[in-house]
């Protein structure tokens, strides 16, 4: 299954001015896949240690962190060659050996020729622990399947070059759109996570998909003693739980367990979006770049990490998808809006860990909200889902009048492209365009 962030790997094996890579995302989104596949195809031998796998190497990292040295000992403990410049080095599951990270400055600062990148399913934490080398290594944040990825992988090339090369905004055929809106209808039902889109490629089962999407459910579960004390973990559970049925509604700790305190609460959704597990849209003003710049800090919404895997704990049958989409579409509208996030964190830059905003006028008289506002060739980009009963144009336009900074907006749909007022409607499959593209 190919990765768009492949791309951004060999970029950056290719750059004079690189620095050790770290890998960053939640469990079980592909990230050692990524790596493994990129070493293949792109160096003469990958050298892995995976400290889950090999705990008795941490002793190699106990030490002196000199490079030559440390080089010099992972050839003798994994009996291979490592040559600079044709050689890449990778440690998996490096969050264990937080020592490890630090190392990595010295692999900057001694031995630059040397590519090397790091990866760990609750990285954020050793980081947290020991601090990042500032300067002296980079980042690579990834997140589950696009839906592009999602076509790529069931063998859909030429819907993939249709979309690849729609470069205006006129409607594609009324077939083709039919046929994205196909696959887009098994992606909901799927998601995102690489051994879910693997299973349901090789055998067409759903419920040996629901099977894997249980089982990474309980894996996110077992990680929450691993960085939540043990006091905490009860309010990470009720958090984790709770958080699918409030989806595309602004985030009130009261919603999910008036009888426990706010604090307590915040302190768990604080643990779960560092671990990856969920993205907060944060409150925008909307009033000019960066977004972040004006906003309220108590205001802000909640998507989970994949629509499947909240649908799933939300006990929802995510077959209708594929027997009734039209109906799912319309119905499901908060899951719709969740999509649009994904869609959007995996367009975003890969350097950075994304964010997500969206705006909010609230006053007794008229509620407006918009779902998402994005940055777009320096300029502010709102964007609106619409889902069966959602619809919110008029708050767009209540936006609209009172932003004259912001000229034109999108509306994001089941429908096929097509020109608004103010705007143009892009389908729901090409949310990667939309950001991405002209």
């Amino acid at each position: 299954m190919r990765r768009h962030r492949l791309q951004d790997l060999i970029e950056w094996k290719n750059r004079a001015t690189r620095k050790p890579l770290l890998v960053r995302g939640a469990r079980q989104v592909g990230k050692s896949y990524l790596v493994r596949a990129f070493g293949l195809e792109h160096f003469r031998n990958v050298v892995e240690i995976n400290f889950e796998m090999r705990p008795d190497l941490a002793s190699l990292f106990a030490g002196s962190l000199e490079p030559q040295r440390l080089v010099r000992d992972i050839k003798i403990a994994t009996q291979q060659e490592i040559h600079p410049g044709e050689t890449l080095l990778f440690f998996d599951e490096i969050q264990l050996v937080p020592q490890s990270l630090t190392a990595l400055r010295y692999f900057y600062e001694k031995m630059p020729e040397l590519h090397v990148i790091a990866a760990g399913s609750l990285m954020e934490f050793a980081i947290e622990e020991v601090g990042i080398p500032v300067g002296r290594v980079e980042s690579l944040y990834l997140y589950p399947m696009n839906f592009a990825e999602f076509l790529e992988a069931r063998g859909q090339k030429e819907l993939c070059s249709l979309l690849d090369d729609h470069g205006g905004n006129d409607p594609i055929s009324e077939f083709a759109h039919k046929q994205f809106l196909t696959f887009l209808s098994e992606y909901f039902a799927i998601g995102g996570m690489p051994e879910a889109t693997r299973v349901w490629s090789e055998t067409q089962d759903l419920v040996s998909v629901a099977r894997v999407h249980s089982t990474l459910v309980e894996n996110y579960r077992q990680d929450f003693p691993k960085y939540a004390r043990r006091a905490q973990v009860k309010y990470v559970e009720t958090v984790f739980q709770s958080i699918p049925r409030l989806l595309g509604r602004k985030f009130v700790y009261s919603h999910i367990d008036p009888s426990i305190k706010a604090r307590d609460l915040k302190a768990a959704l604080q643990l779960l979006s560092k671990a990856g597990v969920v993205h907060l849209v944060h409150h925008t003003s909307a009033n000019g770049i960066p977004l972040g710049a004006e906003t309220k800090t108590d205001v802000y919404k909640v998507i989970f990490l994949d629509v499947a895997l909240a649908q799933s704990l939300l006990g929802l049958q995510q077959g209708a998808w594929i027997l009734d989409s039209a109906t799912q579409f319309a119905n499901r509208g908060a899951i719709v809006e969740s999509f649009v996030g994904q869609e959007i964190l995996a367009a975003g830059p890969a350097q950075i860990r994304g964010e997500l905003f969206y705006w909010v006028r609230e006053k007794s008289t008229s509620l407006a909200e918009v779902d998402y506002i994005c940055t777009k060739r320096d300029q502010i980009l709102p964007i609106e889902v619409k889902s069966g009963s959602r619809r919110r144009g008029k708050s767009v336009q209540i936006l609209l009048s009172e932003k004259p900074n912001i000229k034109e907006y999108r509306q994001v749909s089941i429908d096929n492209f097509h020109s608004l007022r103010h705007g143009i409607n892009i389908p729901l499959y090409a949310v990667q365009r939309l950001i991405q593209g002209p």
